[in-house]
């Protein structure tokens, strides 16, 4: 695969969180009638499945042990742990309140990566992702109802999903993309069923649930898959910004799903993420081309 076109990576991360979007919705809409982990038992079962399929038509199939290994499985742990508290601030919380806490996860990303890695990020670039994150709070438009128990679990998804995404930088190229997705979908389906079987009882699914649900395993598993490729071919200071999407695909699907148009602050608000992860990247390409010309 090249890697060498600079939008190639956050193009990944924009699609990445159009599918997260997706399956978000799927789920919230299966969380009326089901209880939290076990919409995350039903929806681990078929993304489990799609990954055994993509697999096994890729001739990946002998490799999904990788999945397991030390590094990939640090990386799926901090994807479970985020996934098992986000579910149950999404069944619990109105989807704009647990966008708006996700949204710090790109700013500890790229402070992590400048820490851990020496990425340089410098005061333009801050003052970038600062402004997206006021234009994804400008969308999200939290409500100060939302401060509770279930604010910290959405706060602990944006901490965690900081963690596997940084963890993800540490994974062997050799390690196909496809098998790190199939090694997150069967981690949470493992945790969520743990939590199911400990905390509540086998709800009986209508057949809405059940098509929801498989669909929304599918659109997880492309979603691991592009969110883990974009932080491999990207780096990390060009990527993270564009995290900020998963607001702008939750305005969509409000839209299109709920029927709930986004005001003049929401449009403003998608306006500033759009150009602040644009800026960041020109940013970073102008300062390859002038070390370069160096």
């Amino acid at each position: 695969m090249n890697t060498d076109h600079p939008l190639r990576g956050p193009l990944f991360m924009v699609l990445a969180t159009a599918c997260y979007v997706t399956n978000d919705t799927m789920m919230k809409l299966a969380t009326d009638g089901l209880p939290p982990y076990q919409v995350l038992v039903m929806r681990g079962i078929s993304a489990t499945i799609w990954g055994v399929v993509f697999l096994a038509f890729l001739g990946l199939l002998p490799r999904a042990g990788q999945a397991f290994g030390g590094r990939v499985l640090l990386r799926n742990l901090f994807e479970t742990i985020a996934v098992l508290g986000y579910i149950v601030a999404l069944a619990n919380m109105p989807i704009a309140d647990v966008l708006a806490l996700g949204q710090i996860t790109p700013l500890i990303v790229l402070l992590g990566a400048s820490f851990l890695f020496g990425e340089r990020l410098g005061w333009m670039r801050m003052a970038l992702i600062s402004l997206g994150f006021a234009g994804a709070l400008m969308v999200a438009q939290p409500t100060a109802t939302g401060i509770s128990v279930y604010a910290l679990l959405g706060l602990s998804n944006a901490v965690f999903g900081a963690g596997r995404d940084l963890a993800s930088r540490r994974v062997s190229s050799e390690v196909p993309g496809l098998v790190v997705a199939f090694g997150a979908s069967f981690l949470v389906l493992t945790g969520a069923l743990i939590l199911h079987l400990c905390f509540e009882s086998w709800v009986t699914p209508e057949p809405t649930h059940i098509v929801l649900l498989g669909a929304a395993g599918l659109f997880l598993f492309v979603a691991h898959y592009l969110l883990f490729m974009a932080y491999r071919i990207g780096p990390t200071s060009a990527v993270a910004p564009f995290y900020y999407f998963f607001a702008f695909w939750g305005v969509v699907s409000g839209i299109v799903v709920f029927g709930h148009l986004p005001n003049a602050l929401a449009f403003t608000g998608i306006v500033l993420i759009v150009i602040s992860g644009v800026a960041v990247v020109l940013i970073g390409q102008r300062r390859k081309s002038l070390a370069r010309a160096a």
